[in-house]
């Protein structure tokens, strides 16, 4: 490690099109910590991202990164190697040590190697010692096991990779060779739970500055000592992971709107937050020394965004009644004969939140099968006769694809009510306002058409809520009121879900589906991973049910 360093950012602004995205901004990024950048869909996350990296220059200021301070950062196309193989695409991440290497083998390639090549290739072998390239192989193989893969990937070519995997071997290059500086733009994305967890605690112990931006509000709270937040067309740092910010900045808009009152109540409401959350920092897993930045935080410091979130609600029309769904020995197989799920028993009792895990492929089969949309090849399943449903689905573009219509009438043909007083005060809550409910549905983003989704699934009043995947395309705000409304709802939900903090703090019952087991397990998902430990991947049967 080199002497303390760190990144200074002096008046830096952006412009698009003439308009600013941010403006004035002065920071410094030190070593030692994780930096979690966060804001709106579009409010400049990425953008930043590639001003510090050196790849997109600032329409104003200057970023000052000092020479001999290596960055490495997170690459997004997963075929720019597909013409190497693992172990050289992983090395790639200390660029002057792979060149190093290369320059050195050709030298010893040579069929007529002189005296001159022989003094080369010395000067290269010492350089390339020096750069700790001898154990390169093996601190190359660490982290790609440590990302769940095994180290016989290596030798093999990247082109031969399942999608998933050369997500991880791009990451595994991105944190090769101790970088001074790590970059990492969504890292989570396509990573199982336990290769998530091994990145966090790579992080939490990482000697250099890291700055990343993600929408998983769990990893942000495990690896972040501090919150770069993209707001009021400014970017301003505070000091906590992001539940501490959210938390704090939600208290302080409660100030804000509640000038009426006194203000000592509101600020004593703070401080004793505070005061709580720094006695409870054992729950982060950052080094002690990190958590005390929490002390220095002060009232005056905690933000008051100007993020708008939307309203995500669902009242029931008729309450359950004792029967709410029972599947008995389903089966069903894809088109291309593969088994999805086999001989699958279970029964959904009133009130249960079920968080289905494992095979995506397999879960959206059964969610698409108990909702009418496909067959089964076997089994039956019976829905009880007070039950009515709201359905998510995985693959939502049959309701928007070539639809011409507004936003407005798009969410009439589900509207018992048709006024558009209506429609507008419902649209509202979702962040659709003014001319927008005028836009047609088949231009909408990914997180409006989500937004759409989710207000449809509002108007039916439905006692069970089927959900497949639904925070995938959103932002933070969107998630965060996705998880509030789910966990205020008091009927039954299913569903799927990427998101750590959604199934562990909504779901009271795991479901693991593979095409070759279910297990099934009451309680929230930490409660699933203990019982998944104590079982052990190897007393896990294939075609075996668990149940508890």
């Amino acid at each position: 490690m080199k002497g303390i360093q760190m990144i200074t950012v002096n008046d830096v602004s952006m412009n698009f099109s003439g308009q600013p995205l941010f403006k004035h901004v002065d920071l410094k990024f030190v070593p030692g910590n994780c930096y979690g950048i966060i804001g709106a869909n579009g409010a400049g996350k990425s953008t930043f991202l590639r001003i510090l990296s050196g790849d997109l220059e600032p329409t104003t200021g200057e970023v000052i990164i000092p020479k001999e301070e290596r960055m490495s950062i997170l690459k997004q196309d997963h075929f720019q190697y597909d013409a190497y193989t693992v172990l050289d695409t992983v090395m790639m991440g200390n660029q002057h040590l792979y060149d190093v290497m290369k320059e050195k083998d050709a030298l010893y390639e040579k069929e007529d190697f002189s005296e001159e090549d022989g003094i080369k290739a010395s000067e290269l072998e010492g350089e390339f010692a020096e750069l700790n390239g001898w154990e390169a192989e093996s601190d190359a193989s660490k982290l790609v096991q440590g990302l769940g893969l095994n180290e016989s990937v290596l030798y093999e070519p990247m082109s031969g990779l399942k999608e998933s995997e050369k997500v991880k071997v791009l990451l595994a290059q991105a944190l090769f060779g101790d970088p001074e500086i790590i970059l990492l733009d969504e890292p989570t994305n396509g990573l199982d739970i336990e290769a998530v967890a091994w990145l966090e605690d790579f992080l939490s112990d990482y000697f250099g500055t890291v700055l990343v931006v993600s929408h998983d509000r769990h990893f942000l709270n495990n690896v972040c000592t501090h919150i770069v937040d993209i707001d009021y067309g400014g970017i301003k740092m505070y000091v906590g992971n992001y539940e501490f910010w959210y938390e704090s900045s939600q208290l302080m808009q409660r100030v804000l709107k509640q000038q009426n009152k006194k203000n000592e109540e509101k600020i004593k409401e703070l401080q004793e937050f505070i005061s709580r959350f720094s006695a409870n920092k054992s729950k982060s897993r950052q080094a002690t020394a990190r958590k005390k930045l929490l002390d220095k935080l002060t009232v005056e410091e905690i933000p008051a965004s100007s993020r708008r979130y939307p309203f995500i609600g669902f009242d029931m029309d008729r309450e359950a009644g004792k029967d709410i769904l029972f599947v008995e020995n389903l089966s069903k197989t894809a088109p291309d004969g593969t088994v999805l799920f086999k001989d699958i028993t279970f029964t959904v009792n009133k009130g249960e939140k079920i968080a289905f895990v494992g095979n995506e492929m397999s879960i959206t089969a059964l969610f698409e099968i108990l909702v009418g949309n496909s067959d089964p090849d076997s089994g039956s399943y019976k829905w009880g006769q007070s039950i009515t449903y709201s359905y998510f689905p995985h693959d939502n573009s049959a309701f928007f694809n070539g639809c011409t219509l507004s936003i407005l009438d798009w969410m009439r043909q589900y509207s018992k009510d048709q006024t558009e007083t209506y429609l507008r005060g419902f649209l509202g809550r979702m962040l659709f306002s003014n001319d927008s409910v005028y836009k047609e549905v088949r231009v909408l983003s990914g997180g409006e058409k989500a937004r759409c989704m989710f207000s449809r699934m509002m108007l039916f009043g439905s006692n069970m809520l089927i959900l497949d995947s639904p925070p995938d395309p959103l932002d933070l705000e969107s998630i965060t009121a996705v998880n509030n409304g789910l966990s205020a709802f008091k009927g039954n939900v299913m569903f799927m879900s990427h998101d750590y903090e959604i199934v562990n703090t909504v779901a009271d019952r795991i479901i693991e589906l593979t095409p070759d087991r279910m297990i099934d397990k009451k309680g929230n998902y930490e409660d699933y991973v203990e019982f998944k430990k104590s079982l052990g991947e190897g007393k896990i049967s294939l075609g075996t049910s668990y149940s508890e």
